[in-house]
């Protein structure tokens, strides 16, 4: 992403003395509030709020549940239908954020640059995914934020009976878990 794009997005933020943005995710199970880390994964923070601002993730799902592992979504549609996205953004994994329970981290493919809107909240402590190495298996996925209002919410999602869905053969909400509304928090609380 541009330089100037990320400028442009934080620049509210700086200019009122906040530090890092809040997203807001509203959700059919209850809310869910995001702090994100631009200083750690700026490019990823700015992909991230350029989706969140768009409107891209209203009416999304958490497509994939694993108890214990993780909660992820951000790609599809109630109706399976993958939404078109922006360029795959570069994979900041080596910034020494850890995959640790709460945590926000961009969902991939084995391509080690490939994210684009999926994203997953760490259930448990999962340092395997963090970067090892600069090789495709070590590389890692990339923490750029952590819930710090609503995990509880995070928590009942997991409980949710999964199953097969769409195109998935397994790990979906039986029950449809959707992000009715992403938006950024206009005043996040100075640290």
């Amino acid at each position: 992403m541009n330089a100037w794009i990320v400028v442009f997005l934080l620049l509210p933020l700086v200019a009122f003395g906040q530090t890092n943005p809040r997203v807001r995710l509203e959700t059919n199970q209850g809310v869910m509030v995001l702090e994100l880390y631009p200083d750690k994964a700026p490019k990823t923070v700015a992909n991230f709020l350029a989706y969140v601002q768009s409107g891209f993730y209203n009416g999304t799902i958490f497509h994939r549940v694993v108890p214990g592992f993780v909660i992820q979504g951000g790609g599809f549609d109630t109706a399976f239908r993958q939404k078109p996205t922006k360029p795959p953004v570069e994979n900041e994994a080596t910034n020494k954020l850890s995959n640790l329970r709460g945590t926000v981290a961009m969902a991939r493919t084995a391509e080690v640059h490939s994210a684009t809107s999926q994203f997953f909240i760490n259930l448990k402590d999962n340092t395997f995914l963090d970067h090892r190495e600069t090789t495709p298996r070590g590389y890692g996925y990339c923490v750029f934020g952590r819930v710090v209002e609503g995990m509880e919410v995070a928590d009942a999602i997991a409980k949710i009976p999964t199953g097969p869905g769409g195109p998935f053969p397994a790990e979906v909400p039986q029950q449809p878990v959707v992000i009715l509304k992403a938006e950024v928090l206009a005043n996040p609380p100075k640290p």
